[in-house]
């Protein structure tokens, strides 16, 4: 079963709290956690504090995206706050073999991410190494954008590269996904779909049924 993984970035962080209540009730199996510097994308987002007070009131699996230029220095700060999974990206990172162990060796989940026109040949030494790849649909840094359809080749690819070689990691997409293309990239092998304002944007029913089309593959 595919997994909806809602980013709170697009949440009404006013009511932030019972935006993860309610995207838990509507079918959302993970929280997709944007964390940003102003400095590797043009806007400042959450510190690991966001999941160190998520965690205090239930056991929510936090998908922590960081959009950062250092995310060395980010990774224990966010292990310590409880994340799940902490994911890179490629293009901001000197030493990624270094994180992924590490993020291994304290007992969380390690997954890189690839710009939309970061090819995954790119990350090919990784891929026996990793929990996740995220592929960007659209150029990371702001909620709302459209998507980049030339990046769903990359979904097939890395599917493929995983069938042929054994390896474990789940594919998953960011940018522009919504009920109109949710189909297309399930189809194609993804395995974790993050949403903002194709799932925020929607009332209740509107979200449910956006997680049941997700979860229906």
């Amino acid at each position: 079963m595919a997994l909806l993984s809602p980013s709170l970035l697009s949440a009404d962080f006013f009511e932030l709290g019972n935006e993860i209540v309610d995207s838990v009730k509507c079918g959302a199996d993970w929280l997709h956690i944007d964390v940003m510097d102003l400095h590797f994308v043009p806007q400042l987002t959450f510190g690991a504090k966001i999941v160190q007070d998520i965690k205090k009131h239930g056991d929510y699996f936090c998908d922590v995206h960081l959009m950062v230029t250092n995310p060395q220095d980010h990774i224990m700060p966010f292990v310590k706050a409880g994340a799940d999974l902490i994911n890179f990206h490629y293009e901001a990172a000197v030493h990624a073999d270094r994180m992924i162990t590490q993020i291994h060796e304290n007992g969380k989940l390690a997954g890189v991410t690839i710009n939309p026109t970061t090819s995954v040949d790119a990350i090919k030494w990784y891929l026996p190494l990793v929990d996740l790849v995220l592929v960007m649909s659209v150029n990371p840094g702001f909620s709302g954008q459209s998507c980049l359809d030339y990046t769903f080749e990359k979904i097939a690819e890395l599917d493929e590269l995983r069938k042929k070689n054994g390896y474990k990691y789940k594919i998953e997409i960011d940018g522009g996904i919504s009920k109109s293309n949710v189909n297309k990239v399930l189809d194609l092998g993804c395995d974790v779909i993050v949403a903002g304002s194709g799932f925020f944007g929607q009332n209740e029913e509107g979200r449910k049924e956006f997680a049941s089309i997700i979860h229906s593959k």
